[in-house]
């Protein structure tokens, strides 16, 4: 499967009504060049402002998922959000004429189909996907609400709500590949119950809706007062409460359609994160407001790899290189054999791995009672590791010797303690000449950076 990133190949327009605002707006999805996101804009508004789908922009959670940047506002974003996090889109323009996209039927359906007849194609750009390395979680201590996200091969969704009412009971839903997004959760509608109902008509609060496309649980008795105002906010000669407890004759669409509504607005919400996810999503009774608070933290804790540039290697993988092939390449032994393994090589880069054990004849005296790798062991690991790829640059590497020429930008950032597992990366900073190497690298553990060298190495040959 590609790993290129995607936008849609034609624009397309879809026309309807805002739910909250019953305002009528024409929504024009179109092509964005790579590495773009996803992103709003109000061509309604003076300078047509964007307003990029991110995290940091929620300001609202109680009625939808609501953005504002410079006071210009997106409302209920993540019905469409959901439909093209599903479709496998990387980049896109969404442009509205109003505040809120179109309800439609309160699903995402209508959205999947028109990103189906505008086309998907790839782009010359790599996707950006975050490995989910260990779990996640986030809980609102008020509601109960909890989510959690999980080491996974793909992106996978678990939703579980509760809502304490007969009528609607506790349901699950699950979607274990996005593929399958447009047969069980796309038609999923959004849902409300009888009491929310009537605070929304009070405030006068969904003006764009009707029993077309809002799911009506009645968790109550119907009065007469409540009933006509029903009749009247929906243009309704006559109301009913079906055997299921749903107002009116609408059908569900499944048994636990509220779940996977709840489902479509999780895979909504996280598209705030702006980053693809590989992992597996457990949501305990998810609401917009956990939904986004936990995509702030997702995404927070993405920024804060980059920064510390951390990169991931699956060490489960079989090494390029193990010890007996590592000890043909240099001319080291134990015990001043520092790299365990080599995971990557190429004619500008290696990527080497040690396991640091108690057994490291070191720690009797570097500390005592507190052992710690002396810090310039860990430059003498990272050297191995560009001599191995110097030494891969010569057809009998067992004839040359290395020796260091200087180090420049020497940082210790965090100890390295037995336990650890250190995986250096070496990139080349000129190229080799003369059999030497200089080149900028780097030491992490435990998802941190924990040193960095600017080296400078030469091979001789042996003498006899």
């Amino acid at each position: 499967m590609s790993n290129n990133q995607k936008t849609i190949k034609n624009e397309v327009t879809l026309s309807g009504v805002g739910l909250h605002t019953g305002i009528k707006v024409n929504m024009t999805l179109k092509p964005a060049p790579v590495n773009h996101g996803f992103a709003f804009v109000r061509i309604d508004l003076e300078g047509q402002p964007v307003i990029e789908a991110s995290a940091e922009y929620v300001v609202n959670t109680q009625r939808g998922t609501n953005l504002e940047k410079r006071g210009v506002t997106v409302n209920t974003c993540e019905h469409v959000l959901a439909a093209i996090v599903a479709s496998d889109i990387d980049n896109i323009i969404i442009e509205m004429n109003a505040p809120e996209p179109p309800i439609m039927d309160g699903s995402s359906k209508h959205f999947m189909e028109a990103l189906e007849k505008a086309g998907i194609v790839e782009q010359i750009a790599i996707r950006e996907e975050y490995v989910v390395k260990e779990i996640i979680t986030y809980k609102d201590m008020d509601s109960g609400s909890e989510i959690i996200l999980m080491p996974c091969d793909n992106y996978q969704i678990t939703t579980m709500v509760d809502f304490g009412t007969k009528v609607l009971g506790t349901q699950n839903a699950t979607l274990d590949s996005l593929s399958d997004f447009k047969t069980e959760i796309a038609d999923a509608r959004t849902f409300s119950f009888l009491h929310e109902l009537e605070m929304l008509l009070d405030n006068n609060l969904i003006q764009g809706g009707d029993l077309n496309n809002a799911i009506v649980y009645v968790d109550k008795e119907i009065s007469e007062a409540t009933m006509n105002k029903l009749k009247k906010a929906f243009n309704k000669d006559s109301l009913t409460v079906k055997a299921n407890g749903i107002l009116d004759n609408l059908t569900l669409r499944w048994a636990n359609e509220a779940a996977r509504h709840k489902l479509l607005d999780v895979i909504g919400d996280l598209a705030l994160i702006g980053v693809r996810i590989k992992g597996k999503v457990i949501a305990n009774k998810p609401g917009h407001l956990v939904n986004t608070m936990f995509a702030k933290k997702v995404q927070k804790i993405i920024r804060q790899e980059k920064r510390n540039n951390v990169p991931y290697y699956d060490l489960s993988l079989p090494p390029l290189m193990d010890i007996h092939k590592i000890m043909s390449i240099l001319p080291h032994r134990p015990p001043f054999l520092l790299i365990d393994r080599i995971i990557e090589l190429s004619d500008r880069h290696v990527v080497g791995m040690k396991n640091v054990t108690m057994n490291e004849s070191y720690f009797n005296g570097h500390f005592p009672g507190a052992p710690v790798m002396p810090g310039v062991l860990q430059v003498e690991a990272m050297a191995q590791c560009g001599g191995v790829l110097v030494l891969s640059s010569v057809p009998d590497p067992e004839n040359y010797l290395t020796f260091f020429m200087k180090m420049d930008n020497v940082k210790f950032k965090q100890k390295v303690l037995p336990g650890d597992t250190l995986i250096f990366k070496a990139e080349l900073i000129t190229p080799i000449r003369r059999g030497i190497c200089h080149m900028q690298a780097y030491g992490y553990a435990n998802n941190k950076l924990v040193v960095e060298a600017e080296l400078m190495a030469q091979i001789v040959k042996k003498t006899e």
